[in-house]
């Protein structure tokens, strides 16, 4: 009969904790999070204190008001059955040092005391423990509904290629890209919905879902695409969302695009003839802002023309301010500077490039907002 060497399994189990234990402890991953846990708590504490105070409180706070404040916003965020056991936990602790001050200790409840304050707070972490998997796990869902709703990364057509790029700073994003081929052409949709979360995604998908059965069954200008949208945005009193938008349409057969844009980054454009890029400024508010009598003076439609070996950039402000370690923004420039270099080349290409340039610019620093741009690319005939 075999035996079981217990001491080498026993140990052997210990190291494999051990590594699942401290597996992404590291000095970059520990800064980020304690970096963004203390933002986290100045938010709350902004959100308990500061833009809590009454009209008559004129004066500063003192550091017993503001710690209640901030305390009850924090405990108001535990369903009640949770906020009693944590109640129960500090009255323990404080009983059992109040207790042997006065030289109870040993008497009455004391020695019971700290294990009630400590099993109370580890139900209650495991218990939140628990319910944050479940609406991670929530999130996940709706995190691939959203990737399944975007259109294909890349697609050719009449001599066009668009590649698309889009990565979010959270579970699910406010950023919009989309490619809509038409009879009467190819419509290159960008936007970015104000807020962040959950919020911003829903209301993503209800401009995405709009902007197909406006273009399925009208097939409209870009300027008559976002007259509509406002329309929509705006037809909700109480909806304060707006929407930057940006949308390239490249008609069939014709070596142009027209572009309307809706408060959003300006396109970069690289012609091959000339060499050079440009920045296409065109005017127009962003969707909600306004009615639509006073947006439809606002947004102006240009015409380009767009001829074998152009390229065109369209992108949310996520790539542009991208920051790295040290608060330095990605900028405009250095866009420019990369359509100039590349912008003859396919929109893959192109796309890489810019994404390769954006990771080695923002090193581990990990993104606050999501970033998405899309490269349309005229190949040679």
């Amino acid at each position: 009969m075999g035996l079981k060497n217990e001491a080498q399994t026993a140990l052997k189990d210990t190291k494999h904790f051990y590594r699942e234990y401290i597996s992404g402890m590291n000095r970059e991953s520990i800064g980020r999070d304690i970096q963004a846990d203390s933002e986290r708590i100045k938010q709350l504490y902004f959100e308990a204190v500061e833009s809590q105070k009454r009209d008559d409180e004129t004066g500063e706070l003192s550091g017993i008001q503001k710690f209640y404040r901030f305390f009850l916003s924090l405990t108001q965020r535990l369903n009640p059955t949770r906020r009693l056991i944590f109640g129960i936990a500090c009255l323990s602790f404080i009983a059992h040092y109040f207790f042997s001050l006065i030289g109870l200790s040993g008497y009455l409840l004391h020695p019971l005391l700290m294990p009630i304050a400590f099993g109370g707070l580890i139900v209650i972490l495991l218990i939140e423990l628990l319910e944050k998997t479940d609406v991670k796990r929530e999130l996940d869902l709706a995190r691939d509904i959203q990737l399944s709703l975007l259109p294909p990364t890349e697609y050719k057509g009449n001599s066009l290629e668009v590649y698309a790029f889009a990565n979010t700073a959270h579970e699910v994003g406010g950023d919009y890209v989309d490619i809509i081929n038409s009879k009467k052409g190819l419509y290159v949709i960008i936007a970015d919905v104000s807020g962040k979360g959950l919020s911003a995604a829903l209301y993503m998908v209800r401009i995405q879902a709009l902007v197909h059965l406006l273009i399925k069954k009208e097939e409209p200008s870009p300027k008559e695409l976002f007259l509509e949208l406002n329309n929509y945005i705006k037809s909700n009193k109480s909806d304060k969302t707006f929407v930057t938008a940006c949308i390239a349409f490249f008609p069939k057969e014709e070596a142009k695009f027209v572009l309307c844009r809706a408060g959003h980054n300006s396109p970069i454009a690289f012609s091959r003839e000339n060499d050079a890029t440009f920045s296409l400024k065109t005017g127009g508010l962003a969707l909600g802002m306004a009615s639509n009598n006073v947006l439809s003076h606002q947004l102006r439609e240009k015409s380009y023309h767009f001829k074998a070996g152009d390229s065109l950039l369209l992108y949310t402000d996520g790539l542009s301010e991208a920051r790295n370690e040290l608060g330095i923004e990605y900028g405009t420039e250095e866009l420019e500077t990369l359509m100039s270099i590349y912008g003859s080349l396919h929109a893959k290409s192109i796309s890489l490039k810019i994404q390769s340039s954006l990771e080695a610019f923002i090193g581990g620093e990990k993104p606050k907002d999501d970033i998405t741009f899309a490269v349309i690319h005229k190949a040679a005939g």
